[in-house]
């Protein structure tokens, strides 16, 4: 019984400190929407190049062996 009130108290303890210090920066959420906007718009930028290129490469006429 003696760890499971150790662990109580030392989360008590923790989580009364990490109450009292209110600056704690900014939360990880924010940061984690603008990676996901960053890889999106990559997406985006990666699959509209593809689709250019596919699009180069269909239009080169094919070879004729001159007459």
């Amino acid at each position: 019984m003696s760890v499971i009130t150790y662990l109580h108290v030392a989360l008590t303890t923790r989580l009364a400190e990490l109450r009292k210090d209110g600056e704690r920066g900014d939360s990880p959420v924010p940061t984690a929407v603008i990676i996901f906007g960053l890889v999106a718009v990559a997406m985006a930028v990666t699959a509209a190049a593809l689709t250019a290129a596919n699009d180069w490469m269909t239009n080169i006429p094919k070879h004729q062996d001159p007459k």
